[in-house]
């Protein structure tokens, strides 16, 4: 397959996939409580096998199902997106006991994951996070707080990233699986912009073994990395669904909208707004494929691949959404309408799995030690 075009199966599965969203999950989607876990969606989500494809997919197909589902129902793809980012390390790094236990229930929808990595003090700049893991016996205690973790305090369990070695940077951090129910750890819900649940962590001499290690002890860094490499890319694939959905509302929208004597379209200065909304909607989304495709196979350049397509993207979707809203006028900003509801949902990708300036960040490091390594 090449990555700059999609097979008919590829083709006919997103559309199955859009159809799903509209007749089953737009509806338990609408009944859910914002800023809530919608055990609901996440079960039917289960029953329709998407959450297990999370397991059985490569990036590719992970943006094909994020891309579709925010075309219909952004909240059937955030459930689907956090299910995968919360147990994506369990099934990459976990323990034959630790994948029998909670893999399966992640598939089906009973229970609900969460990958708690960002910190009050320690968002973008990961490495710095503090929350201690303090030798005790033969594990250790975790103390400290997370903060801006999705499903949280909801989660049935976290993939945690706790500081084993202080002053060690990004070598000092190890990654535990932390059931829910552990004595000392606590949570909030966090009002938001957007209605996803998120929440506050609170660790008080938390206890873990070495049995809820994922991965080696200081090699939590990797782990953490590792997963955000995936989902990186359907962060993109995420925004330009979303990107795609405000496009055509605004094609149906001025094509019918009657002003001036005529139709918005007949202006030259709508429809040439309406063509540069296609115009980098295509071109993210070209983007986004081709990460998820050099992610498939292996590729050296995976990060720069990814970094690249999650700035473009949702840099991309947060002015297409916003250039529909000015094309909508008034209406668009009304509670419920579908571009309000962009509005507020296209925002946070710009921030979350690394900002968009850490993105940058993450593409000049690269270009410059690569260009080091050529001339030497």
């Amino acid at each position: 397959m090449s990555a700059f075009s999609l097979g008919p199966e590829q083709t006919a599965w997103c559309a199955e996939l859009r159809e799903l969203a509209a007749e089953r999950l737009r509806p338990l989607a609408d009944r859910g409580e914002p800023g809530r876990v919608n055990r609901p969606l996440l079960a039917e989500l289960g029953r329709l096998g998407l959450l297990a494809r999370l397991f059985d997919s490569g990036a590719l197909d992970l943006c094909l199902m994020r891309e579709s589902l925010a075309q219909t129902c952004t909240e059937a793809e955030t459930a689907l997106a956090l299910q995968g980012l919360g147990a994506h390390p369990v099934h990459a790094h976990g323990t034959p006991a630790q994948r029998e236990r909670w893999l399966p229930r992640v598939a089906d929808g009973s229970a609900v994951a969460a990958f708690a990595l960002s910190e009050p003090g320690a968002g973008s700049d990961a490495a710095a996070l503090t929350l201690a893991a303090e030798p005790d016996g033969d594990g250790w205690r975790l103390t400290g707080a997370k903060c801006w973790i999705s499903n949280a305090p909801e989660a049935d369990f976290y993939t945690v990233f706790a500081r084993t070695t202080p002053g060690a940077g990004a070598r000092g951090v190890t990654a535990f699986l932390v059931p829910a129910d552990r004595p000392g750890l606590t949570g909030s819900p966090l009002e938001m912009i957007s209605p996803h649940p998120i929440g506050t962590l609170g660790f008080d001499a938390v206890p873990v073994t070495a049995g809820d290690l994922l991965g080696e002890p200081g090699r939590g860094f990797a782990v953490a990395m590792g997963t955000l490499n995936l989902f990186r890319p359907s962060v993109g694939a995420f925004a330009v669904g979303m990107a795609q959905a405000a496009l055509d509302a605004t094609v149906d929208h001025t094509s019918r909208r009657e002003a001036f004597h005529g139709r918005l379209m007949d202006l030259q200065a709508v429809s040439h707004q309406v063509a540069e909304m296609a115009l980098r909607t295509e071109a993210a989304r070209l983007m986004v494929y081709a990460a998820a495709a050099a992610h498939d196979a292996g590729a050296a350049d995976v990060p720069r691949r990814a970094a690249m397509a999650k700035l473009l993207a949702t840099e991309t979707a947060q002015y297409v959404v916003d250039t529909a809203v000015q094309l909508h006028g008034a209406r668009a900003l009304r509670r419920g309408h579908l571009l309000e509801h962009l509005y507020r949902e296209v925002r946070a990708p710009r921030i979350y799995e690394g900002a968009s300036e850490v993105q940058r960040g993450i593409i000049a490091k690269d270009l410059y030690a690569t260009a080091q390594k050529e001339a030497r």
